[in-house]
C-alpha cells in the first residue's frame, strides 16, 4: 500500500531539515576551530614578540574584563595609590628561580584596582616610606592572570598573582591579570630597589595552530558528506 503523498513529502522534509542542521553544525565547528587556531596564533604571537612602547594601561585594558591577546605582555603606565600589601609565596622568574614577591593592590582612580609585583619581598621595606596618600607613577609590563595557586589564601599572604583572590577584601573594580613593576617613582623620583621578571607566559589555549586547523578540515569534510550521502543514496537506488 502506498503512503500516502502528504505524509512522504513530509518526511523528505524532515530529512533535508536533519541534514542541513547536521551540516551546519560541522561546519560551526569548524569555524570555532578555526577562531581557536587564529587565537592560539595570536596569543604565540604576543608571547614571543614584546612591543616596547609603553602605553596608558586603560588603553588596552579595562577593569572587570579578560585581557586580550594583544593586551599581554604589553608595557604599560599607570598612577595610583597603594591600599594593600601581600605577600606572593613561591614565584617563578624568567630564570625558574623560585622566591616570596611583594605584591601591592594599586587603587586607579576612584574605583578601580590592579595587582602591581613590586619587588622581593625580604625587600619589602626598602620603600617604607611610600605612604597611601601619595600618587605613585608605575611601568612595567602587563602580565595575564595565575592558574594555579602557589601557596595558601590567609592574611597578608595571596594564593596567586590573581584578582580573583582578592575581590572578597576590596570594592574596587579589579583589572585582568596584574602588572610586574619596572619602575615606580612619585613626581619624577624613582623609588630604587631589585625588581622581579615573571615567568615566561605559555599560551593558554591548548592544542597546536596545525592541529586545530586540521580540526577544521575534518569537521568541513565531514559536513560535506552529509550533505552528498542524500544524492549519494539516490543514484544508488537508480
Amino acid at each position: 500500500m502506498r503512503q500516502p503523498r502528504s505524509k512522504n513529502l513530509g518526511s523528505r522534509i524532515a530529512a533535508v531539515l536533519a541534514v542541513l542542521l547536521l551540516a551546519s553544525i560541522f561546519f560551526s565547528l569548524g569555524i570555532w576551530q578555526l577562531e581557536r587556531a587564529a587565537a592560539l596564533k595570536a596569543s604565540l604571537v604576543t608571547a614571543t614578540s614584546v612591543d616596547q612602547n609603553i602605553v596608558s594601561l586603560e588603553s588596552i585594558a579595562s577593569a572587570n574584563t579578560s585581557l586580550k591577546p594583544n593586551a599581554l605582555n604589553r608595557q604599560v603606565k599607570v598612577s595610583g595609590h597603594y591600599i594593600a600589601n601581600f605577600k606572593a609565596p613561591n614565584q617563578e622568574d624568567a630564570t625558574g628561580k623560585l622566591d616570596d614577591w611583594e605584591v601591592a593592590l594599586l587603587r586607579v582612580g576612584s574605583s578601580r584596582g590592579i595587582l602591581v609585583a613590586r619587588g622581593l619581598w625580604s625587600e619589602r621595606l626598602l620603600n617604607s616610606d611610600i605612604q597611601e596618600s601619595m600618587v605613585i607613577d608605575v611601568v612595567g609590563q602587563l602580565h595575564a592572570r595565575q592558574d594555579g595557586d602557589r601557596a595558601v589564601n590567609s592574611p597578608g599572604v595571596i594564593s596567586r598573582l590573581d584578582s580573583a583572590v582578592i575581590v572578597g577584601i576590596t570594592e574596587l573594580d579589579l583589572f585582568d591579570g596584574y602588572i610586574v613593576a619596572a619602575s615606580e617613582s612619585q613626581n619624577g623620583d624613582e623609588f630604587l630597589r631589585t625588581r622581579v621578571s615573571a615567568e615566561t607566559l605559555i599560551s593558554r589555549i591548548p592544542g597546536f595552530y596545525w592541529q586545530h586547523l586540521s580540526y577544521v578540515v575534518i569537521w568541513w569534510l565531514m559536513a560535506g558528506v552529509v550533505l552528498y550521502l542524500p544524492f549519494y543514496r539516490r543514484k544508488v537506488a537508480l
